[in-house]
């Protein structure tokens, strides 16, 4: 049978204040989910609020002469379209091979704080499964504890979206925390690429725990999240 992975999505749309649309960006899904699928992998999708997760369409501008992220916007629409809720998945990570979290600005708002979005992570740590999240979707792990009372990125080696690369892209202003400085706050050990925009991920915890920097992270985020699921 083949491994499934779960992916959760963003249900947030609003940037802040700002009234800008965000969501979920398309390259961080897509380049990883293109990677896993033609290894065999099946993707399901998940979002706190179940129905259709908002895609960033300043992603599918940025992303326009990005051929494989414009045939998965073309082809691919119903996995974001009719996303199950995070809940219905609770006590169900025996059934996936792996978690992952694609970045956009929407998961600073929602997934950051979820409950069933902390208590799923929880869940697959246990259970021994992979969790990973790449650019913004590391905020998933800003309020994880584990049940020993310890956060679950103390003294773990974590990269995310950069300090520099929110400054560049104009939208610190807008982000409830800056995500670099809130990774090391709860005790990770930031790291990221020489240069803004440069790919890097972080793999810990024999590829339990994986994370990548920015949208240009995401294909090599999901080499090594087949590696660590062993396809």
């Amino acid at each position: 049978m083949a491994p499934k992975v779960l992916v959760v999505l963003t249900s947030h749309n609003e940037m802040g204040t700002a009234g800008k649309p965000t969501g979920w960006y398309l390259p961080e899904f897509s380049h990883p989910h293109d990677v896993l699928t033609a290894k065999g992998v099946e993707i399901v999708v998940a979002s706190p609020k179940g129905g259709e997760a908002p895609l960033d369409p300043a992603s599918v501008e940025m992303f326009k002469e990005d051929a494989a992220a414009q045939e998965f916007l073309k082809t691919k629409s119903s996995l974001w379209k009719n996303t199950s809720k995070i809940s219905e998945h609770l006590g169900k990570a025996s059934e996936y091979a792996a978690l992952f979290y694609p970045g956009g600005h929407g998961p600073m708002f929602d997934l950051a704080t979820d409950k069933d979005s902390i208590a799923l992570i929880n869940e697959f740590v246990d259970a021994g499964k992979p969790v990973s999240a790449v650019c913004h979707g590391p905020a998933v792990f800003v309020n994880v504890v584990r049940p020993d009372g310890k956060h679950i990125l103390e003294g773990k080696e974590v990269t995310g979206f950069s300090n520099a690369e929110e400054d560049q892209v104009q939208l610190s202003q807008y982000m409830p925390f800056m995500l670099e400085d809130e990774l090391q706050k709860k005790g990770a050990k930031y790291t990221k690429a020489s240069e803004p925009w440069g790919e890097k991920v972080v793999v810990q915890d024999g590829g339990k725990f994986i994370t990548g920097q920015n949208p240009s992270s995401g294909k090599k985020l999901g080499e090594e999240l087949a590696k660590a699921i062993g396809v």
